[in-house]
């Protein structure tokens, strides 16, 4: 398609090297941080403010003593204490609210079933779950913004859960094949943003704009200058890209084989 080859040209970040993902990420150490203080030293710190300033956010996995997510935000804010005290807060209070320990397979199954997004079964040739958007069977002015925004939490949850060690984040892929106009959803894309940036920082390796028409570019112009600095994980690239780069014969997603 004309159009698409064109659009595809806008963007067009090179995918990880292959070593990258495979690299382990060690999770409780006395390695040091920025400043000469170790990071367990600094885990304990936030623990003790969270647990002072916060009390009523909830304990346990994802909560506030929660070790191994206390670290990964502290990487995120690179081991400033204060920046990672506030975005974890936000974080936990948006799982709590949100409910997300209590999203099910059962509980998101209306648009789950219609097959507008899945955690792919096999991993990518680096070693990450895939987490695949089928934009064309998105629709906003017919489906629930709210049941939308639970099937992405749950299906994040699913893809981060199949991680597997030493791989610290997924690969995105937007299937753009037949998206129209009634597909766009600015307001869902800023949700999905915020759930990458506040909720689950840095776990979104890279995301494929697979196959966009040209159709897609004007939403493509609003969403761009919301993600800053994190438009350099988007490429731009089509189906056969997709399998002869991320995948193999035998793992690629089904609907992408020729």
């Amino acid at each position: 398609m004309a159009g698409t080859c064109s659009f595809r040209s806008i963007v067009r970040a090179p995918p990880p090297p292959r070593g990258l993902a495979r690299r382990a990420v060690p999770v409780r150490c006395c390695s040091a941080a920025p400043g000469g203080a170790s990071t367990s030293k600094l885990v304990m710190e936030v623990k003790e403010r969270l647990e002072r300033e916060h009390p009523g956010l909830p304990t346990g996995r994802s909560g506030r003593d929660d070790d191994d997510m206390i670290l990964w935000f502290l990487k995120d804010r690179k081991f400033a204490v204060d920046e990672a005290v506030s975005k974890l807060t936000k974080a936990i209070k948006w799982r709590q609210d949100f409910r997300v320990s209590e999203l099910s397979e059962e509980s998101v199954k209306g648009l789950y079933q219609t097959g507008k997004a899945y955690v792919h079964s096999s991993f990518d040739i680096y070693g990450r779950p895939v987490l695949v958007v089928v934009a064309a069977k998105h629709f906003p002015y017919k489906q629930d913004q709210l049941e939308n925004e639970k099937l992405c939490a749950f299906l994040v949850e699913k893809a981060l859960s199949k991680l597997p060690m030493g791989t610290d984040n997924i690969l995105g892929i937007f299937d753009l094949r037949g998206f129209r106009v009634e597909n766009g959803d600015l307001q869902f894309l800023k949700f999905l943003i915020d759930v990458f940036y506040y909720y689950y920082p840095k776990r979104l390796g890279q995301v494929l704009f697979m196959d966009a028409p040209f159709v897609f570019q004007p939403m493509w112009q609003l969403v761009k200058p919301l993600l800053k600095q994190y438009a350099s994980l988007v490429r731009f690239c089509d189906a056969e890209t997709v399998r002869k780069e991320y995948f193999t014969e035998e793992t690629v997603p089904p609907d992408f084989r020729c």
